[in-house]
């Protein structure tokens, strides 16, 4: 019996997703788990098969297996990959990439503010992924018309930084598992509202679903809905009515940071889904008020930048370090909160 099970794909997420769950017959003989899953999944080739199983993302009754491992009846096997079930093709479009870095194994993109990074509704063409389908068109990542570009994580629409993309199957497995371990390095730049009582600090609270607003997380402290989560922040520089913090994840659920700094008081600056894009600091009249609504048309977005990764290479096995300089909205913002500060 063949299970195809969708889940709900996030952004800046560490999760894996169910593509397959399969309950072997009783009356199956003893059979390779990969000759067993080539005759029942579709579209999929062994060494893709084989990749998948060596990276832990093919799994018999809850339990990583190798590929000599030969099913027996009732086994229950499992096939998580990092990219959520498609039920679209993905249409190559020559869109411009920032690629900071690119070998055999992967690239490096800094994704601009604005973009969208995997078709969904309302978002169909203009999106990252439309883009990489088109650089990786002729590379060996593309067989047979099928574009297949490696997403391992993703960020909001509005949410500007780096991204790593795998170029083959073996590397899109073995990326997606340090992110499913939260092994990855990952540093965020946030222009907070207010200014942090502790410089320094951890933020653990479950996040899910709003019960108000399906489109908006909430935390949840005691645990009783939602995932696990936790940010790491540290306060960079402040400029009385807003600060300049940093963020490290050790968790990746959706809108985390931006989740977890509205539940200990300092939502994003100009976030308009979480309540930043009002005056939260400071009285909200006269040239102070002028002052903010400048600085909201310089930057019409959450202040959110991803700005480093570091991770193991699936290849040579070194640690990679990746950084990426703010755009030039965040540096033009931080620029004006400065001078006001200074005058004050």
């Amino acid at each position: 019996m063949v299970e195809y099970t969708e889940t709900e794909g996030t952004e800046d997420s560490d999760e894996l997703y169910e593509h397959h769950r399969i309950v072997v017959d009783k009356g199956q003989a003893l059979l390779r788990v990969d000759k067993f899953l080539m005759d029942r999944l579709p579209n999929v080739t062994r060494n893709k098969l084989q990749s998948a199983i060596r990276s832990e993302s093919v799994q018999v009754n809850q339990k990583p297996v190798k590929v000599s491992y030969k099913v027996k009846p009732l086994d229950v096997i499992t096939v998580t990959l990092a990219e959520p079930p498609r039920d679209t093709d993905i249409v190559p479009e020559n869109i411009p990439l920032n690629i900071l870095y690119e070998d055999e194994e992967l690239l490096l993109v800094n994704k601009p503010a604005g973009m969208v990074v995997h078709p969904a509704y309302n978002n169909w063409n203009g999106t990252l992924v439309n883009a990489l389908a088109y650089h990786l068109q002729n590379l060996p990542t593309h067989r047979n018309g099928e574009g297949r570009p490696g997403l391992v994580h993703r960020i909001d629409k509005d949410t500007s930084g780096l991204l790593v993309i795998a170029k083959t199957d073996y590397s899109m497995a073995f990326l997606a598992k340090q992110f499913f371990d939260h092994s990855i390095e990952r540093t965020y730049y946030a222009l907070v509202w207010g200014v942090p009582k502790e410089q320094a600090g951890t933020i653990t609270g479950h996040v899910g679903r709003s019960a108000k607003d399906r489109k908006v997380m909430a935390v949840y402290p005691a645990g009783d809905y939602g995932k696990h989560a936790v940010t790491h922040y540290k306060v960079l520089r402040s400029f009385k009515y807003v600060s300049l913090v940093q963020c490290n994840l050790e968790t990746g659920r959706t809108h985390q940071i931006r989740a977890h700094m509205k539940h200990i008081g300092h939502p994003l600056f100009s976030d308009a889904t979480y309540g930043g894009d009002r005056i939260l600091s400071g009285m909200p009249n006269g040239t102070y008020k002028s002052f903010v609504d400048n600085a909201f048309k310089l930057m019409p977005r959450q202040a959110l930048h991803a700005k480093s990764l570091g991770f193991l290479h699936p290849s040579t096995k070194d640690f990679l370090q990746f950084d990426s300089d703010l755009p030039e909205d965040f540096k033009a913002v931080l620029e004006k909160w400065e001078l006001y500060a200074d005058q004050l």
